[in-house]
């Protein structure tokens, strides 16, 4: 992505310090002038494209286009943050160095304006007082500073705002104020608004100005600059009239017109559909404070592993958080569960644990589909989930219960090595139920191998530890009660790929991760490293959920 902005500066950089329109503009300004203006070009690009990755609904529709497209090319589709936060990156370095141009282009405007030198930058910056279309230097005082020109005119004003906005916006958007501060990340994000509105005016004013089309039929510079420090008074040459300027006509408006009309589009749509009624049909309160609810909505449609956005209207109205439906397609309602884990969390589980007390309104938009929905289309698949991170295997693992009920013949995928990283033995309670009924369903259809399962412990303490010594000889765990005994301590990665690669050694294999960018990079990797250059041996594919 900078190699591409990097050409679009290069291409604009030198269209402008080429460009004959502006070659009295460029002997005040030199270079600055083509240093601005190819940054702004760039901007224009970036904030056209900033949008696009967070329209959810746009993301869902070309997944479902896109079923029977490459791997590699769905695959692009679960990198729409990562591709959003890499735009919003470049515009803040662009922005920099767009601001810096500017600075230059003040203080040679500036400068321009109070020498009496009688060279061409003066001369040009007296032609003001010829008419009121003849001046190119828009400072024409010798009292008038930079930062009257930065707060006082459109250009300036509006260039102060959105850039604000933008440090505000890329500031408050890092990993450590996301997770410790989410209403901060959430609230200040919404300065989009004033960005945007403040970009498109940002131009009209046309501080930077050129020479007219007409003008330059008549005196083109090449041919006429040399008469503007050297013209007599009774001059009767055809360069001695004096030349025309123009602005630049404002375009920001042109380059993001599309995005925002279907970003505004997709916020109806999701406004809409959060307005449809849901109904709580069920409310379960798991072990460390993980609350389950189950909702039913008319017209509501999932596939496995997707999200939806929930909102308490008596919490807050304007926040919306993403959780991973936990049900299956084949049930009557869908669920997600939520762990405490910052201000909203807490409040909203608060508010459902309070006794005698009138359920709260829920409002859902979604669903909206993300890597896990692609799990059957591998013949193996690896899930790995951390902590809470297990919830969209949930969905997956509950829709193969059923399809083994139904016999489903269409079933691709034929074994799935399912991994659960938790860091306390409360956490692994309220999912032993469905992987209990899986281990007794499968071992019923004769099916006990499809899957394989291993969930490791990585946090305990002294006891935890005696009494699993002690049970060690029983059939089943003593802190799941399930057939596998929990391992203590984390995967080792390599071994876990290396057993996956012998057991299946011509088999395209899906990793799907629902956990944290540590984890990721280590699956990553592992995915690289044991993947065969032979196309007809294992091949790993990496997938991680991004919300």
């Amino acid at each position: 992505w900078l190699g591409i902005n990097i050409f679009l500066f290069t291409y604009y950089f030198l269209f402008f310090d080429r460009d004959e329109r502006y070659f009295y503009t460029r002997a005040i300004l030199g270079s600055a002038l083509a240093w601005a203006r190819a940054s702004a070009k760039c901007l224009n690009f970036n904030s056209m494209l900033i949008l696009l990755p967070v329209c959810r609904n746009l993301l869902s529709f070309l997944r479902g286009t896109c079923s029977c497209c490459r791997r590699t090319l769905r695959k692009q589709l679960d990198h729409n943050l990562t591709f959003h936060k890499l735009v919003a990156y470049t515009l803040a370095l662009l922005t920099a160095v767009h601001t810096i141009a500017h600075l230059f282009n003040l203080e040679r405007y500036n400068h321009s304006q109070q020498a009496t030198d009688g060279s061409l930058p003066a001369v040009l910056s007296k032609m003001h007082l010829q008419g009121s279309n003849k001046w190119l230097n828009p400072i024409h005082s010798n009292q008038t500073t930079v930062e009257y020109v930065a707060f006082t005119t459109i250009p300036g004003l509006t260039g102060v705002i959105i850039t604000l906005a933008l440090i505000l916006m890329v500031t408050s958007s890092t990993e450590f104020i996301r997770r410790n501060y989410f209403e901060v990340f959430w609230y200040t994000h919404h300065l989009f608004l004033i960005y945007f509105a403040g970009l498109v005016i940002h131009g009209i004013a046309g501080l930077v100005r050129g020479q007219t089309e007409e003008s330059m039929e008549e005196v083109h510079p090449h041919r006429c600059a040399q008469y503007l420090t050297k013209k007599d008074e009774d001059c009767s040459h055809d360069c001695c009239k004096a030349p025309e300027f123009g602005s630049i006509p404002a375009e920001s408006w042109k380059w993001v017109l599309a995005p925002l009309l279907l970003y505004i589009f997709e916020r109806i749509l999701r406004v809409w559909r959060a307005r449809q009624k849901v109904v709580v049909t069920k409310v379960v309160m798991h072990p460390a404070r993980v609350l389950e609810l189950q909702m039913q909505k008319k017209g509501f449609r999932m596939e496995v592993g997707q999200y939806i956005f929930v909102n308490c209207p008596a919490i807050s109205l304007l926040e919306w958080h993403p959780f991973t439906l936990t049900s299956a397609p084949e049930e009557d309602f869908f669920s997600i569960h939520i762990r405490a884990a910052g201000d909203w969390t807490e409040r909203l589980i608060d508010t459902f644990q309070q006794q005698n007390a009138e359920m709260p309104r829920i409002e859902v938009d979604g669903p909206f589909g993300t890597a896990s929905e692609d799990v059957f289309q591998y013949e193996v698949a690896m899930l790995v989930g951390a902590g809470i991170g297990v919830t969209p295997f949930a969905s997956i693992l509950k829709s193969i219960w059923y399809k083994f009920q139904q016999a489903d013949q269409t079933l691709k995928t034929k074994k799935i090595y399912f991994y659960w990283l938790c860091r306390d033995t409360g956490a692994f309670a309220w999912f032993n139920d469905l992987l209990a009924s899986l281990e007794q369903k499968m071992a019923e259809s004769g099916k006990a191998d499809f899957l394989t399962y291993r969930l490791f412990l990585t946090g305990w303490n002294t006891s935890i530890a005696n009494n699993v010594a002690l049970h060690f000889d029983t059939t089943t765990d003593t802190v799941t009660g399930l057939r596998h005994k929990t391992i203590f301590g984390r995967p080792m990665w390599n071994s876990e790929f290396a057993a996956v690669a012998a057991a299946h050694p011509r088999s395209v294999v899906g990793v799907f991760l629902c956990g944290p960018g540590s984890l990721a990079k280590s699956l990553q990797k592992s995915c690289h490293q044991h993947s065969s250059l032979d196309p007809r041996k294992v091949k790993f594919y990496f997938n991680k959920e991004n919300f």
